[in-house]
């Protein structure tokens, strides 16, 4: 097969630029030559006429030839040039043989470079991206993840950081963090997609509340178990905005998408403050917190009626937990007075003097 066909089908293939692949042929036929005659001074170059590459060999003009590989006799050589004299370094075209061996070792050499360019073109159309919202759709199902297709090149959703109520289902579109734009392919995978991280859910904010996207309301702080429940700290940056408000909408129009891209995943939007003892109770939300106590800097006492207990705490923790790591403090909640006199026992000693 003549080369300009094997270089036009790999330019319609993958895209790549004629020259350069040209060069890489040449690197990866002169590769091959050079393992079966190592002791060779050779170079390569495109015949276009005969459209092929060209092995050329430089060897000493002398006048009896003891090493065909790095000698060239005089009469052979003036053949080539009549001015050759013994001693002159002729380059001359190289005659000798390679075998499978070698054609395996040029198919190698070629093929890892045409990876490295192909991965230096992805690397440089989506370094800019890297941690921004994509779209895409699922190209593949695998054990690890889901193969999925961004236009015309592949990226990698592991499991580990998929949404777990995630159904894999080819050709499903989908949206993605861009996590990860690795300079070469690590298993195969050069671009690495996320959906589970507290980042994936601050960017589907951004991209479906204009007052987000805008800066009029700040997301502050994200924590999140990926699909189960999140807790987002909004605050406004305009007095006449209402963050919370902004970000549900009328009718909870606003983060019904969001909610539908996480999968139906709870998430409770609350406003953010530098007061400590209220954020504490708006953490804790939907649960009524009565009494916030900061123990120190890495712990937060709550009272709250024994009807709002379990509302505090949440599903399997989840609530506090979230709320905990929102806040920055380790929230605890106060046992219950078991009855009203207690309460007040116990009201009664917290307001008490501390003894000189």
């Amino acid at each position: 097969m003549k080369l300009s066909i094997v270089i036009e089908e790999l330019v319609e293939e993958r895209g790549l630029d004629r020259s350069l692949l040209s060069d890489i042929i040449q690197e990866g036929m002169l590769a091959a030559y050079q393992k079966k005659y190592p002791d060779a001074d050779l170079s390569a170059s495109y015949d276009a006429e005969m459209d092929e590459i060209a092995i050329f060999a430089k060897k000493e003009v002398v006048s009896s030839v003891e090493n065909n590989l790095t000698q060239i006799s005089l009469k052979k050589a003036r053949y080539i040039n009549k001015k050759f004299a013994i001693g002159d370094i002729a380059t001359v075209p190289f005659q000798e043989p390679i075998g499978r061996i070698e054609i395996l070792r040029a198919r190698q050499v070629i093929a890892s470079k045409i990876r490295k360019v192909e991965a230096a073109a992805v690397h440089d159309e989506f370094k800019s991206k890297e941690g921004s919202v994509v779209y895409g759709t699922v190209h593949k199902c695998e054990y690890g993840g889901a193969v999925v297709k961004l236009d015309d090149t592949l990226a990698f959703l592991p499991k580990s950081l998929s949404i777990p109520t995630d159904k894999c289902v080819v050709g499903y579109p989908i949206k993605a963090l861009l996590k990860e734009v690795l300079l070469e392919p690590r298993n195969e995978n050069q671009l690495i997609l996320d959906r589970a991280s507290e980042h994936f859910l601050e960017c589907l904010f951004e991209l479906e509340i204009p007052e987000v996207f805008e800066k009029l309301v700040e997301v502050k702080k994200v924590v999140r178990i990926p699909g189960y429940k999140s807790k987002v700290a909004v605050t406004s940056n305009d007095p006449n905005i209402d963050p919370v408000g902004t970000c549900v909408g009328v009718g909870g129009s606003r983060i019904k998408p969001i909610l539908k891209e996480v999968g139906n995943e709870k998430i409770d939007v609350i406003v953010w403050t530098d007061d400590k003892e209220a954020l504490v109770k708006n953490a804790l939300k939907p649960a009524e917190v009565e009494r916030v106590e900061l123990v120190d800097d890495s712990v937060a006492r709550v009272w709250l009626d024994e009807d709002q207990r379990s509302l505090a705490i949440g599903k399997m923790g989840q609530n506090i937990s979230l709320a905990s790591r929102l806040v920055g403090v380790d929230i605890q909640l106060a046992q219950p007075a078991k009855n009203e006199s207690q309460r007040e026992e116990l009201e009664y000693k917290d307001e008490e003097p501390l003894e000189d």
